[in-house]
């Protein structure tokens, strides 16, 4: 094993750093990982950026990164389904307490849930990283490392596809990327059916009407990415009445919307935060082959690049960026 472990650590507000760390040992239900493919999210880029979101201020030193993949290296003592060697995608959110939320399988609604890279919890964008085995899950050998690592915001949609009702046959609006064309052309190559891109003084209502003249009906489902007031305002009025409006981007605290048009036309307007129990079906569709995730990776860097990699996010220039921790091995 090698003697560095080299860490992105978020110090302040714009002060990240790459620096040695010592490494990990594991504790009795842990696993010592050896970090391959770790993704860049929009969250790491804020508190960057920003150096909190909402409530989660940092306080001190952070290493960042929750969107992961790794390699067994060492387990603890009472781990026995995991051996070294073996493949794993990592589920940030681990509860520390057999809460209510935990007994109702709402683990993820625990206040005292540990995630990764979320204030005080350090992430997992190093070279070695512990983290509780069973939130450790074996990847198949047709499933590459940065799949592995793409399972987190991959289980995003799926835990609010889930709470949203989706099912085969629904229509469905994805309020997301719809100001940048060459994101909508890599929703196009995914499986989008219709893009809208939306200029900026499109009216909310009036957007409605295009959805509406686009599907030929309203949406039965509306999920809305962006957080924006606006496309809040737009999913409400484009879904159909006693449809589902499911918030998965966050915005501001305070949000302005047309709640009694959504309310006389009964659509249940839901929200979700992060996932629960969506590895297991996300390794099986990707392993299926399904569902494809490799086109979102546009941008990979070596983790001693990860501040490049950082405002390569940062300025919008890719759909994924990804960072690879392995020094021996930068393969997909």
């Amino acid at each position: 094993m090698a003697e560095e472990n080299l860490s992105a650590v978020l110090y302040a507000k714009g002060d990240l750093r790459i620096e040695n760390r010592p490494i990990p040992e594991p504790g009795p239900n842990e696993v010592l990982l050896q970090m391959h493919s770790v993704g860049i999210c929009g969250s790491d880029v804020h508190y960057w950026q920003h150096g909190q979101i909402g409530d989660f201020v940092l306080k001190k030193p952070m290493v960042l990164g929750h969107e992961a993949a790794g390699r067994v290296v060492k387990v603890g003592s009472a781990v026995s389904h995991l051996k070294p060697g073996d493949r794993v995608a990592i589920e940030p959110g681990v509860p520390r307490d057999m809460d209510e939320f935990f007994k109702r399988g709402q683990y993820n609604l625990s206040p005292t849930i540990f995630f990764c890279a979320t204030p005080p919890d350090h992430g997992n964008l190093c070279r070695y990283y512990t983290h509780n085995a069973n939130f450790c899950y074996k990847l198949p050998d047709n499933v590459t490392f940065e799949e592995g690592a793409l399972i987190e915001p991959l289980s995003v949609g799926i835990h609010a596809c889930r709470r949203a009702g989706v099912t085969l046959g629904s229509t469905v609006l994805i309020c997301g990327a719809d100001l940048f064309a060459e994101r909508l052309g890599v929703a196009k190559e995914l499986g989008a059916d219709f893009q809208l891109t939306v200029k900026k003084d499109d009216g909310a209502q009036q957007l409605a009407k295009k959805v509406e003249e686009i599907l030929g009906a309203q949406p039965q489902i509306t999920i809305e990415c962006t957080g924006v007031e606006s496309c809040i305002q737009t999913a409400l009025y484009a879904t159909c009445s006693g449809g589902v409006v499911m918030l998965v981007g966050l915005g501001a605290a305070m949000t302005t919307v047309p709640l009694v048009n959504a309310a006389v036309r009964e659509v249940d307007i839901r929200g979700v935060f992060r996932y629960c129990n969506t590895w297991p079906m996300a390794i099986a569709m990707l392993s299926s082959g399904k569902v494809n995730v490799k086109p979102l990776v546009t941008h990979r860097f070596p983790l001693e690049q990860a501040v490049q990699a950082f405002e390569t996010t940062h300025q919008g220039l890719g759909i994924k960026v990804m960072l690879k921790c392995d020094k021996n091995d930068q393969n997909p």
